[in-house]
């Protein structure tokens, strides 16, 4: 099932029970898990109704214990049950998921990790629970998702702002979700640059969204100030991720050349990226021909083996940067 659809029907009234919540992403999971703990029961009820086990602190025989009570003063009894994916032969709750207590609500989360579907106990699941994958975002769906979140709490975010944080905070929905939450304390209303260098510390003017941009117009001294920035902040801009960006940057620009005669909305469907965008891949590929772009890959994997160790004995992470953007700018 959907997450909508799951909260939807929790809204209506809708239970089932048993929920296996399960999936690399963590974020919804605990959406779902935290919803149901909040609203199923009154906080009266909850006294004697809801238990939230740990998959490293219990055991099976405790949660069917838990699960075969009936509740006391309300109408269903709920059973939440975290970090499953830490519980000793979690299938030894089988014979309890074929036969469930009518009257109660148990929700099962094997969080970061996807449950083994070749066992039995999935195949019982399938038929008798409702089942949510939660699945990590690819990189490029990010911002959107960065976007939405921040539109259902009103709050107004520039493409340029998700770009930046989505480059910054990775795919990890939990982090970005918390940062977007001191930013929203903090705004008026909207979300830009200014506001994300202030809380987060994410610099506007030297970021990787901005080296990209100075790549892409070949300009030659703000290159060399935002490499300058990175090699002076490493930690928060560690060279991998840098070598990362300006991969997946030029390998878009290699697309772009290939399928510029689509219209503009075809091509951000084809590079996944936002519309707002191609501009600067537009005007990367006027800089850069297809030899000069092989070559750029060239030097991007050989400094990736480098930053690794391979053939580089003593150059410096700083140094590898600054001699792989030299190439870049001039091949």
């Amino acid at each position: 099932m959907k997450y909508l659809d799951i909260i939807t029907s929790l809204k209506n009234k809708k239970y089932d029970k048993i929920y296996l919540l399960h999936g690399e992403e963590s974020y919804y999971i605990d959406k779902i898990a935290d919803f149901i703990s909040h609203n199923i029961l009154s906080k009266e009820e909850k006294d004697f109704n809801f238990v939230t086990l740990y998959g490293k602190d219990t055991d099976c025989d405790q949660i069917i214990s838990e699960a075969k009570q009936y509740p006391f003063g309300a109408d269903y009894r709920v059973v939440l049950v975290k970090e499953a994916q830490h519980l000793y032969k979690i299938e030894l709750l089988e014979n309890y998921l074929k036969f469930p207590t009518p009257s109660t609500i148990l929700i099962v989360c094997f969080k970061n990790k996807k449950i083994d579907k070749r066992k039995s106990i999935f195949k019982t699941l399938k038929t008798s629970a409702k089942i949510f994958e939660s699945n990590k975002l690819y990189d490029d769906k990010i911002p959107s998702w960065i976007n939405s979140y921040c539109a259902e709490k009103n709050i107004k975010i520039d493409n340029k702002s998700s770009a930046i944080l989505s480059q910054h905070l990775g795919n990890d929905l939990s982090k970005i979700s918390n940062e977007l939450d001191k930013l929203i304390i903090n705004c008026n209303g909207g979300i830009d640059t200014k506001l994300i260098e202030q809380n987060i510390g994410i610099s506007k003017d030297y970021n990787v969204f901005e080296l990209q941009n100075a790549l892409g117009k070949k300009n030659i001294i703000q290159s060399n100030r935002i490499i300058k920035y990175f090699n002076l902040n490493s930690k928060t801009h560690p060279l991998i991720l840098t070598i990362n960006s300006l991969f997946s940057f030029f390998q878009k620009v290699l697309i772009y050349k290939q399928i510029r005669s689509k219209s503009r909305s075809e091509i951000a469907a084809s590079l996944k990226v936002n519309p707002y965008f191609l501009d600067q891949y537009e005007l990367a590929s006027n800089n850069y021909s297809v030899d000069q772009l092989q070559f750029i890959f060239t030097y991007i994997k050989e400094y990736e083996l480098r930053m690794k160790g391979v053939n580089n004995k003593n150059t410096s992470h700083q140094s590898l940067l600054i001699e792989l953007i030299f190439k870049i700018l001039h091949t």
